[in-house]
């Protein structure tokens, strides 16, 4: 299906409220629109239908109702928020200009979340990551307290031992604000919570793009080291167990 405004610019928002009725299920929870990108059998498996098999029973039955938006291109929205309501990235059928590329937006609407993602000249494996980064997030934002508690635990563990290093960029960033301002690592500060909070969206993701897709973990200087990194994969995968078939670590693959 092609649709392409008149102005060819229409906010991600605006863009599912047009094609509403247009969106195609994949189970009850997921629903999505391709736009002039041809999506063959092939395509729809790894695009949507094996990273949606592949999430956790518990992540699934707790997530909003989740539209995906496959598009050309998503240019990025440099303006302020008006009455309280968000500015939106704009879908774009032809390239916007390279400052302003973005690959991934999303928008929160009546109870449900719209993801959308500019294709052109993005690889599989940067979509997956992007894809499950935003699974996780709204995974983090819906974790029972008892969740919360049990990984912070691990955190404050990793914090009075001195570990180095983090998962992704931005739980590195907000850890390190955190040393800056704080040294008692038992207090709940919101640096404390902040860095916290990014740093299990920034695990989450990689358990559950690990839970996919066969990927590397990148080793160097601001990397977790294995073991802690092991112990997080642990924790998540005992608050939320994988699908039957699917493994985490790779000597449970050998024996499936």
């Amino acid at each position: 299906m092609s649709v392409q405004p008149e102005n060819n610019r229409l906010t991600v928002g605006e863009f599912a409220d047009r094609i509403r009725h247009e969106m195609v299920p994949v189970n009850s929870r997921f629903s999505y629109f391709s736009t002039s990108l041809s999506l063959s059998e092939e395509d729809v498996r790894e695009y949507l239908a094996e990273p949606i098999a592949s999430l956790p029973p518990a992540v699934t039955s707790a997530l909003p109702p989740v539209s995906i938006l496959l598009v050309p291109f998503l240019e990025r929205s440099n303006g302020k928020p008006r009455r309280g309501k968000p500015v939106e990235d704009v879908i774009c059928f032809e390239k916007p200009a390279e400052s302003k590329v973005c690959w991934d937006s999303f928008v929160e609407r009546n109870e449900e979340e719209i993801l959308a993602f500019g294709l052109t000249d993005q690889e599989m494996v940067d979509y997956h990551y992007r894809l499950f980064g935003h699974f996780a997030r709204l995974t983090g934002g819906i974790a029972t307290p008892d969740a919360i508690h049990s990984y912070n635990g691990l955190l404050r563990e990793e914090l009075s031992g001195s570990v180095h290093g983090e998962v992704d960029e931005r739980s590195w960033r907000f850890k390190q604000g955190l040393l800056r301002r704080q040294t008692k690592v038992r207090r709940d500060s919101k640096a404390f919570v902040d860095y916290a909070f990014q740093s299990m969206i920034d695990t989450l993701t990689l358990y559950l793009h690990g839970i996919c897709c066969d990927i590397d973990v990148e080793t160097g200087p601001r990397q977790l080291p294995s073991r802690f990194l092991r112990r997080r994969l642990q924790l998540l995968q005992s608050l939320f167990p994988p699908p039957e078939g699917y493994a985490v670590f790779p000597e449970e693959a050998s024996r499936a």
